[in-house]
């Protein structure tokens, strides 16, 4: 896999964090810390981006 390839990957994947987050954030059940975890995988991600376009 080229470097484009898995940041264009992890972007992808990066976006589907954040619109699980943003429906969980709207719903009145939602469990705080799947959401924290949710938003560690995110920053996670994006500093693997970040690294990876360097």
């Amino acid at each position: 896999m080229t470097t484009d390839a898995h940041i264009s990957a992890l972007r992808k994947k990066h976006q589907s964090l954040s619109q699980q987050v943003e429906a969980a954030q709207r719903s009145p059940s939602a469990d705080d810390l799947a959401i924290a975890q949710m938003k560690k995988q995110k920053l996670a991600l994006k500093e693997q981006m970040v690294r990876l376009s360097g």
